[in-house]
């Protein structure tokens, strides 16, 4: 046989398989994102030489929360994931962002990333963003953040667990996204009332 016919017959014995080969998960239709209820104003300037500002660092998270995928704790030691459910990012950037947010609209805080801040005095928040997901058994979806803030010329750092839980009709897709974001929107909304006060 010729190596002209070899190339050839070679394709034609990889094809059939060429429907079996995936290069990853198949994503669903949509993905889930969050949206915070207190709207910052478009245009609004904002000075930290004017208003007390903040650093909120993106939360930690345990390795359950480590992916975009939606965590279900089916039992006290068992974890699922919702089908067809996934984040646009990770949930703890998603939460960082919406903190954010809804710490300029409810304080006024101007909040800053680590390099802006560097020459600037501020408070400073960080956490551990511990549940994220649904509860099975409850029904519901749970939110819970360990937050700890030190504040700008304060000797020590105030520690503080917040959480929300917001019914859900169904452990799926559809029922999630609402859901969480109801639930992250609520304890953000703690958050920023105690960072401001």
């Amino acid at each position: 046989m010729t190596r002209s016919l070899l190339l050839p017959m070679a394709l034609i014995a990889v094809l059939p398989l060429s429907g079996c080969i995936s290069f990853g998960a198949t994503p669903p239709d949509t993905l889930l994102t969050l949206n915070s209820t207190a709207a910052l104003p478009v245009g609004q300037m904002q000075n930290s030489a004017t208003a007390k500002s903040i650093v909120i660092a993106v939360p930690v998270t345990p390795q359950s929360l480590a992916t975009t995928r939606v965590p279900v704790q089916t039992s006290t030691t068992s974890i699922a994931y919702v089908k067809d459910a996934q984040w646009a990012e990770p949930p703890a950037r998603l939460f960082a962002r919406l903190l954010s947010d809804m710490t300029t609209a409810r304080t006024g805080r101007v909040v800053l990333s680590q390099v802006q801040a560097v020459t600037e005095a501020n408070d400073q928040l960080a956490g551990e963003l511990r549940n994220f997901g649904l509860d099975a058994d409850a029904r519901m979806a749970v939110v819970t953040f360990d937050a700890a803030l030190t504040r700008s010329g304060a000797t020590g750092t105030e520690k503080r667990r917040f959480e929300a839980r917001v019914p859900v009709s169904a452990i799926d897709a559809a029922s999630t996204g609402p859901a969480l974001n109801q639930a992250a929107n609520q304890v953000a909304q703690q958050v920023a009332d105690w960072v401001g006060r």
